[in-house]
């Protein structure tokens, strides 16, 4: 039995976002259109020049710009960067990175920092979790108690 499965699609927006480039710089056909997971899949493996150009120089969306400063996407609010910035903008930033920027780099530092403290607390507490419960278990079990009568 075949069946007439249809190919699921998504807005351009979710699109865009999943191929990682800024809605507003793609071309008017993938602004107005629906794309499907196929094409999806397409553009991802065999990206057309226009993607590539895109990805390559920008404008990059905020998440984007976020990754390649070394910010969260916060960071970028917090240093009034809203727009989309190009590979040249963001170059010249890290270049002569303003005080915000450095302040953003070390804030995200140390939230990498707190995260893997405490990602290596939790996976500690893992590997002690099977050693305790062997002490309870073993705790658990009844005492033999000789008696002799003497």
């Amino acid at each position: 039995m075949s069946s007439n499965r249809t190919d699921q699609t998504m807005k351009p927006a979710t699109a865009a976002k999943k191929l990682g480039v800024y809605l507003p710089a793609t071309p008017a056909a993938f602004q107005e259109g629906v794309v499907t997971r196929s094409e999806l899949n397409a553009l991802q493996a065999d990206p057309p020049e226009w993607l590539r150009t895109l990805r390559g120089e920008g404008p990059h969306p905020r998440p984007v710009v976020a990754a390649k400063l070394g910010v969260s996407i916060a960071g970028l609010a917090r240093g009034g960067v809203t727009e989309a910035l190009t590979t040249a903008e963001i170059e010249a930033l890290k270049a002569d990175p303003p005080e915000w920027l450095q302040q953003e780099r070390a804030t995200q530092a140390e939230v990498r920092k707190e995260a893997a403290r405490v990602k290596e607390q939790q996976e500690q507490k893992e590997r002690q979790a099977p050693q305790q419960e062997q002490r309870r278990t073993k705790d658990r079990r009844p005492q033999r108690q000789d008696r002799r009568a003497g």
